[in-house]
């Protein structure tokens, strides 16, 4: 009989990273807890909510003392707690930088939902307040810690579709809730392109590895939907990428659920479908050999990304996403809507280095023999 395979066992917790959840939205609740609790790397060690009795009902579930529950007022606290050494900020876009300031003065390692900030700026301005206090900042982009999204990198920059020459993704939902903070300018910076879209672009220049050279987009806000009173329902961009490779992308709030990201070679075609969402991910490739579906162990794209950065606190070294990959996506962001509102081509600055903005490669589950 064959031997079975040897698991990892988890790291002790005395050994494991200790993070904060800051806010205990849908996200943290049905997500990033649950990933966080089964991962190998990390662990809940605390709790920031605007609802104490709710985070207290929480940290009972979770194992967890009643005060390891902090509210927000109450978050310098964390600074004496030396089993808390990272936070996950989970909090509408406009409180990152506050929260983000915040830890980065308790010496607090931080990892942020995306978008980073409100606009480049806002990003750029998170970034240097972390390299002054000395701490690591991550971007959550879970997609670039998923074995399926690395696959189809590998297969787009290894040569298997060819020389690539369009890419196609879409990523679009319906947000039928006017009173959501998604909604508000002030809280969100935007509407579905920072929201979804930022997927379609941000993975784009994942699996190619490279940086547009220029943007172009239009985008729709009706005037009568009291939904988008503040922002776009709906963005269609361009990217264009080195030697002519084109890209075509939408989002919305006001289509039905979907999630793509098709590449197309000389050689070969790639297709994600679904392409984003938190399981159940599906990649095909098909050449003239024939198709190929590369399938995965199960994982969880929540747990590998707290592991990676787990593994970054613990060495030092620069997490693969950090908080430069997310101001170049807001770059990217700020000549879209640029471009939407101008009607013209925006050309972006030239990069040519490889995966300019990433850091420290993360460690992936095996493709399943």
């Amino acid at each position: 009989m064959p031997r079975k395979p040897k698991i990892k066992p988890p790291t002790p917790q005395s050994r494991r990273v200790g993070y904060a959840i800051v806010g205990l939205g849908e996200l943290s609740v049905e997500e990033l807890i649950p990933a966080a609790r089964t991962s190998k790397e990390s662990y809940v060690a605390a709790l920031v909510t605007s609802e104490l009795d709710k985070g207290v009902e929480f940290a009972r579930a979770l194992g967890l003392k009643d005060s390891d529950v902090y509210t927000y007022d109450d978050f310098e606290h964390l600074s004496g707690r030396d089993d808390v050494e990272a936070v996950y900020i989970v909090l509408p876009n406009s409180l990152h930088r506050e929260f983000i300031t915040r830890a980065a003065k308790m010496g607090k390692h931080i990892v942020s939902e995306k978008p980073l900030g409100m606009n480049a700026k806002d990003a750029q301005k998170i970034v240097d307040v972390c390299k002054k206090a000395g701490v690591l900042l991550m971007t959550a982009y879970r997609c670039q810690y998923s074995p399926h999204h690395w696959a189809a990198r590998d297969a787009v920059q290894g040569g298997t579709l060819g020389r690539v020459k369009l890419l196609d993704s879409m990523h679009v939902q319906v947000e039928d809730d006017p009173t959501v903070w998604r909604l508000q300018q002030e809280l969100a910076g935007g509407g579905p392109l920072p929201d979804v879209g930022i997927y379609s672009l941000n993975t784009l220049r994942f699996v190619t590895g490279q940086e547009p050279e220029w943007v172009f987009a239009t985008l729709h806000q009706p005037k009568k939907d009291r939904r988008f009173r503040e922002v776009e329902e709906s963005v269609s961009f361009m990217l264009g990428f080195p030697e002519g490779v084109t890209a075509n992308c939408h989002t919305s709030y006001g289509a039905f659920k979907t999630d793509t990201l098709r590449v197309m070679g000389d050689a070969g075609t790639l297709l994600m479908d679904p392409a984003f969402t938190y399981e159940g991910l599906k990649l095909s490739i098909e050449t003239k050999e024939g198709t190929m579906t590369p399938s995965f162990p199960a994982y969880d794209q929540f747990g590998l990304e707290f592991d990676h950065f787990a593994q970054r606190v613990r060495d030092g070294k620069t997490p693969w996403t950090p908080g430069e990959e997310a101001v170049q996506d807001h770059v990217i962001m700020d000549a879209i809507y640029e471009s939407a509102k101008t009607g013209k081509v925006v050309k972006l600055k030239s990069v040519t280095k490889k995966d300019a903005f990433r850091g420290t490669k993360p460690t992936l589950p095996s493709e399943k023999s």
